[in-house]
């Protein structure tokens, strides 16, 4: 979540991280849903589809992945409409120890989570054809997947914005490793729609 508006994930399942095969790569099984009520987040888990649309000051995360993450292949397309809003267009999951939670954002709203305050530059790393800035940040006390917690958030923010396209999520796990990710141990992994403040919308399918 972006650290300056604190928000509760609901725990998925802890499990280890392994390779996954091609059916559980072609398989989603998690859907993400903080608060997506409040933007109308419909889904079709089977088709691999979601669609919300947001307005207000709300922290909303919605989302379709994987229960358990891993270093695979993430393809993506649709629309994203941010405007000027307070949003993420991002890979998102959570590492079950070290406590971790990471972004790999393809493209947001008024807000890149690396010009924020207390954040640490980590320099950048290049996939899928652009340059991706990296950076870290430190959640003291905070809601996380298993209550509240003090822990590490990674961020990769694309320079070349993007609605559409793959994300080798590899690349970024070892240049993270680098900087101190666990990579590995990993809890849930989606490509999600974040939006924390102003008004707009998406429509999403990944696979």
């Amino acid at each position: 979540m972006k650290f300056s508006f604190a928000a509760l994930l609901s725990a998925a399942g802890a499990a280890l991280a392994a390779p996954a095969s091609l059916e559980e790569r072609a398989t989603l099984n998690y859907v993400q849903n903080y608060n997506g009520a409040a933007a109308n987040f419909k889904y079709n888990r089977g088709a691999g589809t979601y669609s919300l649309n947001w307005n207000g000051n709300t922290d909303i995360v919605v989302g379709l992945g994987w229960t358990t993450g891993s270093a695979r292949t993430i393809n993506f397309s649709g629309s994203y409409n941010p405007g000027s809003s307070g949003s993420y267009y991002t890979v998102y999951g959570w590492l079950n120890s070290p406590l971790t939670e990471y972004y790999i954002v393809e493209s947001y709203g008024s807000f890149n989570p690396c010009s924020g305050s207390g954040i640490t530059q980590q320099g950048s790393v290049t996939s899928d054809g652009s340059s991706y800035q990296v950076c870290t940040h430190t959640q003291v006390h905070q809601p996380s997947i298993v209550g509240t917690a003090t822990f590490t958030q990674f961020f990769s923010v694309r320079q070349s914005k993007r609605t559409s396209g793959s994300v080798t999520t590899a690349n970024h796990f070892k240049y993270w490793a680098t900087k101190g990710f666990g990579n590995g141990n990993f809890n849930y992994q989606v490509f999600a729609t974040e939006a924390f403040s102003g008004s707009g919308s998406a429509s999403v399918t990944v696979s």
